[in-house]
């Protein structure tokens, strides 16, 4: 099966449609699979629900699917640098399902794992329960979540060999692994791409069971989401 496809685009056709759930992998500004977001952008499809665990910043990352409006509901943890999410949440255009990051990235591992819910004490007595159902095991409450079942997953990774298995590098990492196995189809941008065979089994971070199609997306401009200076002391 060939994996590789030339350019991002190519990658996802026939994959996008509207109101459709993608899961993206990426924690701010690291890891996030830049080149796929860009395609999904131009592709102009609307009316998505995106499971991420922040939604970028302005101008970066998801944050390009807000100012263009194609989302509408996002599933995520941590979305204080995003002005455009915050404006369009406090307008009413935006509908957001707040998780727990660390329940966010179970979500994601048990849909991949065809675990349709589970169990668990985080968020127990705060809006996190609301609606959901609750169950007492040996005396303690717990609330059930929902595993999730994306239509497409969106990844970004280091290096990859031509059968997809995939090594993240570094924090980026992050919520690309659950990402990644969650969705009915798995669409990854890497910097590298080596022979298979190349790559050491046991540094092999995602197999490329799970992988169906890929682009090299490098080069790239590293982005950072804060630059914090101070000022030099005179001599």
């Amino acid at each position: 099966m060939q994996k590789l496809y030339p350019d991002a685009k190519t990658a996802l056709e026939g994959l996008l449609k509207d109101d459709m759930l993608v899961a993206s992998g990426g924690f701010g500004l690291c890891g996030i699979p830049e080149r796929l977001i860009d395609a999904v952008v131009e592709s102009g499809v609307k009316g998505l629900t995106v499971a991420s665990n922040n939604a970028g910043i302005d101008n970066e990352g998801l944050g390009k699917l807000l100012r263009t409006k194609q989302i509408k509901k996002m599933i995520s943890s941590y979305v204080g640098e995003n002005k455009e999410f915050e404006r369009q949440f406090l307008a009413g255009e935006l509908e957001v399902e707040f998780c727990p990051q660390g329940t966010l990235a179970e979500r994601m591992r048990a849909g991949g794992a065809g675990i349709p819910g589970f169990y668990t004490k985080t968020g127990v007595g705060t809006q996190v329960a609301e609606g959901k159902e609750v169950k007492t095991f040996d005396g303690q409450d717990y609330i059930l979540e929902k595993g999730i079942f994306a239509d497409v997953s969106l990844v970004k990774a280091w290096k990859a060999d031509e059968s997809g298995n995939l090594v993240f590098r570094k924090t980026a990492r992050n919520f690309n692994l659950p990402a990644a196995t969650c969705g009915k189809v798995c669409v990854v941008e890497v910097e590298e791409i080596v022979p298979t065979g190349s790559l050491d089994p046991d540094c092999i971070h995602l197999p490329g069971v799970y992988v169906q199609r890929m682009i090299v997306g490098a080069p790239y401009d590293k982005k950072i989401e804060f630059t914090t200076t101070r000022q030099r002391e005179a001599a």
